[in-house]
């Protein structure tokens, strides 16, 4: 029994006539049912019901064939896994991103990789930071995109752009009068922030000198879900450029308000294991959200 065999069992039952099937495995017909007949002599049992109108499985190959396809598919996964080894640039690539930045960038990227490198297939995992290293680490992942610097000389990761912070207010917030928000005044806001293990919410703390850990009635776990508490007059919250880009407001009845130069922002990265042989796919990555000139850069 082998693979070719298989293939051949399970494009008859797939078209239901021997000629056809033997058209679409790119034989001819009687090679096709010689190897069947042979193959049923093997198993010593009939695996089609042959008549000069019909194909039909046997209740025996009605229980093979689910076996039988399920062998090709494996052999095939081999041979597609084998493929990507071989060329850096095809098969899948596993990439993380944490949820303050997959929603805004990951749309962006997905039509440029497909038009300029056709063959990679990218496989998304959201998750925050912490999760996502350690999926890394364990080989789970092949790369992973961050905005906090890894501190693991066996985790190297290559810079993209720099992403500003915006304030996020309600409308009739008097801050929402300013066309710049200065440090004095970030001080001083009620900060919305986001639940612990979220990197953007240790950095929005820091931004705004404020070392509580925000509204204590408040786990949020999402961005979207702080800017519509932000809508609904519960304070304000800094969210990063790409979430406003495009937009005069992330969600109606807020507005956005630009930092003074210097004030709050941070790297986005992609980060990968050092040992990962397939290094010019993570690059690839990497120069397709560059040449997006995010972040003004």
């Amino acid at each position: 029994m082998n693979l070719r065999d298989l293939r051949y069992v399970i494009a008859v039952d797939d078209h239901r006539h021997f000629g056809r099937a033997a058209e679409a495995c790119h034989v001819s017909q009687p090679t096709l049912s010689g190897q069947i007949r042979k193959l049923e002599e093997m198993l010593g049992i009939t695996l089609f019901e042959r008549t000069n109108k019909s194909v039909i499985p046997t209740p025996a190959a009605e229980q093979i064939l689910p076996l039988a396809r399920a062998a090709v598919e494996k052999a095939d996964a081999i041979t597609a896994l084998a493929q990507g080894w071989r060329d850096p640039l095809a098969g899948s690539l596993r990439l993380g991103v944490i949820p303050t930045l997959g929603p805004y960038l990951i749309p962006r990227i997905l039509g440029p990789l497909k038009r300029d490198y056709p063959k990679l297939d990218l496989v998304l995992w959201e998750d925050i930071t912490d999760n996502l290293l350690a999926r890394l680490r364990r080989h789970e992942l092949d790369a992973v995109l961050l905005a906090t610097i890894v501190e693991d000389d066996d985790i190297p990761s290559l810079p993209l752009f720099d992403e500003p912070f915006l304030l996020v207010l309600p409308e009739g917030n008097p801050l929402a009068a300013l066309p710049m928000i200065g440090d004095e005044d970030l001080s001083k806001v009620e900060m919305l922030v986001l639940a612990d293990g979220h990197c953007l919410r240790d950095q929005a703390l820091a931004a705004c000198h404020q070392t509580g850990a925000g509204r204590a009635d408040l786990r949020a776990t999402s961005l979207e879900m702080l800017l519509n508490m932000v809508a609904a007059g519960y304070g304000c919250t800094l969210a990063p450029a790409l979430v406003v880009a495009g937009r005069t407001a992330p969600v109606p009845g807020t507005v956005a308000r630009p930092l003074a130069p210097g004030s709050a922002g941070r790297t986005v990265r992609l980060a990968f294991r050092e040992t990962f042989p397939r290094r010019q796919a993570v690059e690839a990555v990497a120069e397709t959200i560059r040449s997006l000139r995010l972040g003004g850069g």
